[in-house]
This record gives C-alpha cells, sequence and structure tokens, in this order.
C-alpha cells in the first residue's frame, strides 16, 4: 500500500489519528495542513520550525485553524535543551540547576513560566520534563537535563515540573521511561543499556515517573532502552512489558505513551522508521514521533505501514483504535483547558527575575577571592549531543566576542599545543578557563591542568555536571549553561558592566 491509496482508507484513518510528524519549514505545507483536516494528531515542532514568536503564533494558529485542537509538541525542557530559543540560548535554568537549588516552588514557578511562553506561542504539549535519574555520571546524553543523581529528589522535581506546565494548560510529558540515567550510551546512535537488574530499577528510577504520574502528568515518553530483567532484548518502546506491564499495569498510568524519535538510531537501524511505528504501536505506544528530519514521504510510508499491518494481523487493528482513543483524551483536554487557561505569556520582569534567582542560588563558588581584573576568558568548545543541538552558551556575550576558544574534541598533544599559543597572548593576565562536563573531556582536563601550572591563580567555570574540578585553585559549577546560568557567573566574575 502507498500513502494509503490502497487497502482499507478506515485504517489509514486509524493510523493518521496517532502520528505527529515534523515538517521542515517556518509555515505548513499543504500536504500536512489537508493530513491535520482527514483528522491527523498534530506535529512536533523543532528549531528549523521556530523564527521569532509572531511566526510562530502564526504557524500554531495555522495549524490550530486546520485541526481544531491538534497536538502541537516540542522539547522544550530549559537549561542546555531549548528549540524556542535555540538562537540566543534558553531564558530558563535547567533541571541540574532547579536540582541544586532543591526549591520545589521554585521549580514550579519556572516551569509554569516556561509553560506560559509556550502557551502564548500557542504550543500545547511540551515533550518534557526529564524524570531520568542521572546516577552515570558519564552519561553523555542526560547530564544537566536531569535533576540529579538522588532519586528523591529527582521525584519531587520531575512532580514539581509536571504541575507546573499543567497550570498553564500545557501537557506534561515525562521522560525517558523507566530512566536513561544510568546508560552509558546516547540512544540517538545506538541502543542503551540500564545499568542494574529490575529492583534496583524500581527503586532507582521509577519514583521519578510515579511523582510525574501522580502530579497527573498527560503524557510519559519511553526511551530506547535495554532492561535487564524487563525488556529481554527489545528496548522499551517495543516492549509490552515495559509499557503495558509496568507502566499501565504497575504504575497506573492511563494517559498517552509519546514515543521518542523514530529516527533514533537504537530503533530505527534493525528495521527503519516504518516497522520500528509498528513494533512501537503493538507494545502500547498511543502516539508516534518521527523525528526532527523525517519528511512527507516517511509520514506516509508509516501511515501505510500502520494500515498495512493492521490489514495483515500482525497489529491488531483495536490496538490502533485503542491509541487513537488515548490521543483524542489528550487534544479534548488540550481543547479544554485552553478555553480555560490565562494564555498570557509570564511577565518578562518576573520570569527574569525567577530564573536569575534559581541561577544565583544554583551558582557554587569555591576558592575565589575577588573578581579578576580584565581577565583572559578560554573556552572550551566541544561537541553537542543531538538532543540539545547547537545552542549559543557561555560567557562570550559579557566579552564582546573577545575569548580564546580551545578545542576539547582535540588530541591532548594538540591542545597542549594549542595552550602554549594562549598563554602568549595572555602575557601577564589572569586566565578564566570555561567549559562543560570536563569529566566527560580528558583532553580538556589535561590542557586545564597546564594553564593551571602556568597560572595557579586562574579560575575554572564548570558549565555542566561539576563531576571532576582541578585539586586546587578558584573553581565555579554553574549547573549548565542556558542564558541565567552564564549571567550568574559573568556577575560573579565582575563581567557584568554597571
Amino acid at each position: 500500500m502507498s500513502g494509503g491509496a490502497a487497502g482499507d482508507p478506515s485504517l489509514a484513518r486509524l493510523a493518521e489519528a496517532i502520528l505527529i510528524p515534523p515538517f521542515p519549514r517556518v509555515t505548513a505545507p499543504g500536504w500536512l495542513l489537508a493530513a491535520l483536516d482527514r483528522g491527523l494528531a498534530g506535529v512536533t515542532l523543532f528549531s528549523p520550525n521556530v523564527c521569532d514568536p509572531a511566526q510562530l503564533a502564526a504557524l500554531t494558529s495555522q495549524l490550530r485553524n486546520a485541526a481544531g485542537e491538534p497536538v502541537i509538541a516540542i522539547d522544550e525542557e530549559g537549561g542546555d535543551v531549548t528549540r524556542m530559543a535555540h538562537r540566543t540560548g534558553s531564558p530558563y535554568p535547567g533541571n541540574a540547576a532547579l536540582g541544586a537549588v532543591d526549591d520545589i516552588g521554585l521549580t514550579t514557578d519556572i516551569y509554569r513560566a516556561l509553560g506560559s511562553d509556550l502557551a502564548a506561542a500557542g504550543i500545547n504539549t511540551n515533550l518534557a520534563p526529564s524524570a531520568d535519574v542521572n546516577s552515570a555520571a558519564d552519561n553523555p546524553v542526560i547530564g544537566t537535563r536531569s535533576f540529579g543523581a538522588d532519586t528523591d529528589l529527582v521525584a519531587r522535581h520531575a512532580g514539581a515540573a509536571v504541575t507546573g506546565l499543567q497550570a498553564v494548560g500545557v501537557a506534561a510529558c515525562a521522560k525517558h521511561f523507566p530512566g536513561h540515567g544510568s546508560t552509558r550510551a546516547d540512544s540517538h546512535h545506538m541502543i542503551a543499556a540500564v545499568d542494574g537488574d529490575l529492583e534496583q530499577l524500581r527503586q532507582r528510577d521509577l519514583p521519578p515517573f510515579a511523582a510525574a504520574i501522580a502530579a497527573g502528568a498527560r503524557a510519559i515518553m519511553p526511551g530506547h532502552l535495554l532492561v535487564p530483567g524487563l525488556t529481554g532484548g527489545l528496548p522499551a518502546t517495543w516492549s509490552a512489558t515495559a509499557l503495558t506491564g509496568l507502566l499501565r499495569g504497575e504504575l497506573g498510568f492511563t494517559g498517552a505513551i509519546v514515543c521518542d524519535a523514530l529516527e533514533m538510531r537504537a530503533v530505527s537501524d534493525p528495521h527503519g522508521v516504518p516497522e520500528a511505528a509498528v513494533r512501537a504501536v503493538a507494545a502500547g505506544v498511543d502516539l508516534l514521533c518521527l523525528g526532527r528530519d523525517q519528511d512527507e514521504q516517511m509520514y506516509l510510508a508509516v501511515r501505510a505501514a500502520l494500515a498495512a499491518a493492521a490489514t495483515e494481523g500482525t497489529l491488531p487493528a483495536a490496538r490502533l483504535e485503542e491509541a487513537g482513543r488515548r490521543v483524542s483524551a489528550l487534544r479534548s483536554w488540550l481543547a479544554d483547558r485552553r478555553r480555560n487557561a490565562d494564555l498570557a505569556p509570564a511577565e518578562a520582569g518576573d520570569a527574569t527575575q525567577a530564573s536569575l534567582t534559581a541561577a544565583r542560588r544554583a551558582l557554587r563558588v569555591c576558592g575565589l577571592t575577588r573578581p579578576p581584573a580584565n581577565p583572559v576568558v578560554v573556552q572550551f568548545t566541544s561537541q553537542t549531543n543531538i538532543a540539545a543541538g547547537t545552542v549559543p552558551w557561555g560567557l562570550g556575550r559579557w566579552l564582546d566576542g573577545n575569548i580564546q576558544r580551545l578545542d576539547a574534541t582535540q588530541s591532548e598533544a594538540s591542545l597542549a599545543s594549542a595552550v602554549v599559543g594562549v598563554l602568549a597572548r595572555a602575557a601577564d593576565r589572569h586566565l578564566v578557563i570555561v567549559v562543560r562536563d570536563a569529566h566527560r573531556r580528558p583532553a580538556a582536563r589535561t590542557a586545564i591542568m597546564l594553564l593551571l601550572a602556568a597560572d595557579p591563580s586562574a579560575i575554572v567555570v564548570e558549565m555542566g555536571r561539576p563531576v571532576w574540578r582541578p585539586p586546587s585553585g578558584a573553581y565555579l559549577a554553574t549547573y549548565g549553561a542556558a542564558r541565567p546560568n552564564a549571567q550568574a557567573a559573568a556577575e560573579v566574575l565582575g563581567l557584568m558592566s554597571d
């Protein structure tokens, strides 16, 4: 069957009702508007769809005019993961900073303000918060997206985040069930295995999801994760034991299960995106996110694969109908909240102040006696993960671009050579050294130690997880690289102009 043109058209409609495909532009293409009119569940927005607030509001209005209240979903975690502010960096501190402060009221306020911005732009579903317990310090994809490594802390803040978002009519989607924090692989590139057995999973990873459910989360996103003793050789996305048994049966979740992007290699490599979609729905997924880089042809291929599987009996039509009912219930909730919610964006001054308050309280300062005078700022650049994408970060905005950049992905020998050049340019000025996740960058750690050997008064600013720090010297930890985190550090360093 091609594009639903053959076979039972009612099955194609059932398939369409559980899809939220992407599209590449800042306006909606004709095929998408026609699909929404036919009953397509909605869309997933990514950075290429976002230019500025006026454009985004016009886009979501265009989508809503085609289909009443479609699901309009986006990844807006705050902190290091932002689609709305991908050009400037998020105005909200991320989960690591909020966890470091550990103020439930503040977390609720930040997520309420973030949700207000989304609602004002016409976005009704946030694929957040991350409810992962970041128990593996070298986790390559969660890191500062998590509230922390303590289960109870993550649980109370996950619940607060859900409460804040949904108070302004934006559906929260807690992720990545049953917990991505103990993994040491990035599921964008390969299937990731959860560390520990099922009992450890219950004690360490599940309580934040239970807290999100208790707070009324309308959606949960499973991760493409292998779980010993639970999923066998399957990722959780394809495991009925994980989704129908554990999530719905044991934890009692009744909302919509939204899959993580099906283009991620953990599930797309073995059989392709269309078959990955069929297996996910068969396991219990209700709403299918295809991923940023998919197009109309992939949407048609997935729709066709679902309809064909239902025709052949490999995917019961009753499962498609059940998924459709849950998506319909989500859309009804969204429509009701939109009718009754205050859609005004958070007051800019109030939101900025709350964000700065959180970032300042999260900042940890050790060994700094006074701000450095006229410092040379050295910032290590490095590859970002796919979830975060490329977003501006660091202290450059307060230095008019006058910053020395070193590539943390280089070899130790190359970085050591670059350090010699930095020291030559620095002359007698003090150094401020800015890095993200130094614990995951051995070459960067070596270069930092060389810089400190030349200038023991240098100040190291860690804008990721503060797992590693030099044995001596001044040290700042921001717990994230969003704009307010950077401003909090710049204030302490004396880089802010009066």
